[in-house]
């Protein structure tokens, strides 16, 4: 068996064991399409050491965001135990929230790669645990985020009445959920309130690692200019008001995890941080969207009131 393989199934025995903690015969369904099915049929098979899996394969979605076939709803309602490796993210999806609702615990994994799943997920997660918990107190302790970069970010965000979102890959109770790989404390900015210039020079969903960087002024918690990438100004032109919201703010914490243009993965290396616009509905933001769309800064500086926490990329409190 070659190592990648091998890395692979160890991945994958970590989701199910150690991450979800399957136990034998939940009702657990696999979400799947054809650029993520080598990862969803290692997952489907890891499963069946538990319990009968359901794995379903969908038509790729065109956008992070949009809601999956109705079938796939009824399935991730119905089931006990659900993992969503897509191309396109059901993260912020209702039929997502829903489930949760429902009692059914689960993990996304949008555009997960099997390089990914052999780097990121073969890592500490209990490391990251506390890592991500520590993040999550000061961020639910401050009433401001302050961010600035060498490339010319200048952001202000207002935290108060906000909580903190924790993903550490720990989704072991019932209506609980991550991302996969995990690792980053995120939180959902006053939507009126965000303002500054974020300079983006890691990547951006949906068009992947960042050559040169684009700049999205902010005013009012919305984007009211941006300049440096034609393919994204015209994304937000096709969209409204809701889209256009900043609605996300998260810092990551995955020392195992690094920028390769897939947001499901550079939105956790250790030491970035990201903003997001679009939908929050899912974690205690007020703005309901059809799109959730991730911008991932490097080595920023970040302030949460008047503490300085990250300097330059690098924790000043680990």
């Amino acid at each position: 068996m070659k190592k990648v393989e091998r890395g692979l199934i160890r991945a994958a025995n970590i989701v199910i064991d150690e991450c979800l903690a399957v136990r034998t015969g939940e009702r657990a369904v696999v979400i799947t399409d054809e650029p993520c099915r080598e990862v969803g049929v290692a997952i489907w098979t890891s499963l069946q050491r538990k319990t009968d899996p359901l794995l379903i394969e969908m038509m790729p979605r065109k956008i992070h965001g949009e809601e999956p076939p109705e079938i796939v709803a009824q399935a991730l309602k119905n089931c006990d135990v659900f993992i969503v490796p897509a191309s396109r993210s059901l993260t912020h999806t209702q039929a997502r929230i829903v489930a949760n609702r429902n009692g059914a615990r689960g993990a996304t994994m949008p555009g997960i790669t099997v390089d990914m799943m052999f780097r990121a997920l073969n890592a500490d997660y209990s490391k990251i645990d506390r890592l991500t918990r520590k993040v999550g107190r000061m961020l639910n302790n401050a009433q401001w985020a302050h961010v600035e970069s060498e490339t010319g970010t200048k952001l202000k965000m207002d935290l108060r009445s906000r909580i903190c979102c924790l993903d550490t890959g720990m989704v072991r109770h019932k209506g609980s959920f991550s991302n996969l790989p995990a690792g980053e404390a995120y939180i959902a900015p006053v939507e009126t309130k965000s303002g500054g210039v974020v300079v983006v020079d890691g990547s951006f969903a949906p068009i992947g690692e960042i050559n040169k960087p684009l700049t999205i002024e902010v005013e009012g918690g919305r984007i009211t200019n941006l300049r440096g990438n034609q393919r994204m100004s015209s994304i937000f032109r096709r969209y409204g008001r809701g889209e256009r919201t900043l609605c996300e703010f998260g810092i990551g914490t995955n020392y195992r995890a690094r920028i390769t243009g897939n947001v499901l993965e550079d939105e956790k290396v250790l030491g970035t941080i990201h903003v997001a616009f679009g939908n929050n509905l899912a974690f205690g933001g007020r703005n309901r969207a059809n799109i959730h769309l991730d911008a991932v800064i490097r080595k920023p500086s970040v302030w949460l009131d008047d503490r300085l926490i990250i300097r330059k990329g690098k924790f000043l409190y680990s």
